[in-house]
């Protein structure tokens, strides 16, 4: 049997809000597995989380760039911040995102060798990390291409904590691109439609959904029937096509964006330091710490 830590046991009951004990006991039952764990206590009806949440971890900014018919998602990390807000780090920001949206890289390799004003972007990120004091490191990027029939939609939240891109189909719209990916940025739809979702996806979800209810006592001969129900409930709410609009509960948005004669065909959505663990640096101990040194 695996050692349970209680990092493991912090880290299961931020994702699901069980207590202590609970938690504990649902690392033990799957031998330490933390998604495992929490597929245990959603059919055992202990979770209060009704899915595991991303870890939102390093610091940092996510850009897009429009050049032409070519969109640019980017993110770049610091260590703290502070320095996310710094006018020089959101500046290298702007370039990578500009220099990734021209030149269309199809690796992370490709990309840190793009040159800009004679200087690889790696080398960018090297000297902002040795001028500013913190590692900075470019994370990842994505490029969405275009026709000059459809549209792009931006959207930066939070200065830069959450960035979204949208490609619309048949529309010229900017505007209601846009609210798409308002809406993607706030709701975070995993899938344009239910047609795209993996069948394991679909498989594991169907298994947790008939354990849960087995465990409230629904006699099985109408599990079935009720498990079609929740499995049409869950597509629902993964797919954007399918989920109310944000600005308006009364209409899906695909029907919103078809409305206005366009077709969603896909969204990129970055949120910075999402699957990142972050160092937990304890500010009381680390002053303590120091004072003994002096």
């Amino acid at each position: 049997m695996a050692k349970i830590s209680a990092k493991q046991v912090k880290e299961l009951r931020e994702m699901t809000g069980v207590g202590m004990m609970d938690a504990k006991k649902a690392l033990v039952e799957v031998d330490g597995d933390m998604d495992k764990a929490v597929d245990f206590l959603r059919e055992k009806g202990l979770s209060k989380a009704a899915k595991k949440a991303s870890r939102i971890a390093a610091e940092g900014l996510a850009a897009t760039s429009i050049n032409g018919n070519t969109a640019a998602i980017i993110e770049v990390n610091s260590e703290t911040d502070f320095v996310s807000k710094n006018e020089e780090f959101v500046n290298i920001v702007n370039t990578i995102a500009d220099a990734v949206a021209a030149n269309k890289p199809a690796t992370m390799e490709e990309a840190n060798a793009i040159e800009v004003d004679g200087k690889t972007i790696a080398d960018i990120v090297l000297e902002a990390t040795n001028k500013i004091g913190e590692k900075i490191s470019f994370r990842r990027f994505s490029i969405l291409e275009k026709t000059d029939n459809d549209t792009f939609g931006e959207y930066i939240h939070g200065g830069g904590q959450i960035a979204v891109i949208t490609l619309i189909e048949g529309l010229s719209d900017e505007d209601v691109a846009k609210d798409v990916s308002m809406h993607v940025a706030a709701i975070q739809p995993k899938y344009v439609n239910r047609d795209e979702v993996p069948a394991e996806e679909l498989d594991h979800e169907k298994k947790v959904q008939t354990e849960i209810a087995l465990n409230e006592g629904k006699p099985a001969n109408i599990v079935e029937k009720m498990i079609d129900g929740r499995m049409n409930k869950f597509l629902a709410e993964i797919s954007l096509n399918e989920q109310p609009f944000v600005k308006d509960n009364d209409q899906t948005v695909g029907k919103y964006v078809g409305d206005k004669g366009g077709t969603i065909k896909q969204f990129i959505r970055f949120t910075v330091g999402e699957g990142i663990e972050k160092r937990q640096d304890n500010f009381a101990e680390e002053v303590a710490a120091q004072m003994k040194k002096d």
